[in-house]
């Protein structure tokens, strides 16, 4: 079950690759259209120094980049726990819900944004990694060494 439960990180790896070339797809047009001050930036300038100055639609999908480098920080070595403790289906099943409930909430936000909506996949992605979270604890804390295979 080791592989299995790796799996849906290594798609979720993958996918946030995705937003970050779209983001930069999508910036760097937008960038060039403001003139050549924008888009050699100041010194230390960051992406949320766009804000405003660029169009809504074209930050969604920064936001969204931001947003996956943020919680799936949690979800990641979630799986390692469970990989390494002796994941199962339950384990997997949700470790895939997570990983496509945080796709489907990435196009919705670089796409439609509407965040009432929005929320509601956050939300239902959080309690899958909730529940991750639960199953790693009770893997790590009530593991038994003497029913460990020898």
């Amino acid at each position: 079950m080791q592989a299995q439960i790796l799996a849906p990180a290594a798609v979720l790896v993958a996918w946030s690759i995705v937003m970050l070339f779209w983001m930069a797809f999508t910036r760097v047009p937008a960038m060039s259209k403001l003139g050549s001050g924008v888009s050699k930036g100041k010194p230390g300038g960051r992406g949320q120094d766009l804000e405003g100055l660029i169009d809504d639609k074209v930050n969604w999908k920064s936001h969204n980049y931001t947003h996956l480098m943020e919680q799936p920080t949690i979800f990641y070595p979630t799986v390692i726990i469970l990989a390494v403790m002796g994941a199962g289906a339950i384990d997997v099943l949700f470790a895939w819900l997570y990983v496509v409930l945080r796709i489907i909430h990435s196009v919705y936000q670089a796409t439609v944004n509407v965040v009432r909506i929005r929320f509601i996949f956050f939300l239902l992605s959080t309690i899958a990694l909730i529940v991750l979270a639960i199953r790693a604890l009770m893997a790590t804390l009530l593991f038994d060494p003497g029913l460990a295979p020898a």
